[in-house]
């Protein structure tokens, strides 16, 4: 069992022209203002338009939200705007299963 912390959760407009993973990482540095440091991971998933930044602390993960009031605008190269909702994940605990894993490793 795992338990998602630090973790924000950026969701784009589905209705948005087609974002490169390579403008994503832009947006995050240049909007948010994260530096590597900052990050711990970022996960990107396409089908539902949704990024997961991991940060380092809850203070900082708190302090985008405060900062964004939980919305910003991503502007695309072809000079549309779309609007990128700012929130917490909320996914509770979840359980996962690993096929052929030993039986001395612990849950």
């Amino acid at each position: 069992m795992s338990d998602r912390q630090n973790t924000a959760v950026c969701n784009f407009d589905p209705r948005s022209p087609r974002i490169t993973a390579h403008q994503i990482y832009e947006w995050i540095y240049e909007n948010l203002r994260l530096s590597e440091t900052a990050v711990r991971m970022i996960q990107i998933d396409g089908t539902r338009r949704r990024v997961n930044i991991k940060l380092q602390t809850s203070e900082r993960t708190q302090s985008i939200l405060q900062k964004t009031n939980g919305q910003m605008d991503f502007h695309h190269e072809i000079g549309e705007l779309s609007k990128v909702r700012i929130e917490l994940a909320h996914m509770g605990t979840k359980c996962i299963r690993i096929a052929n894993l030993p039986p001395e490793v612990p849950n």
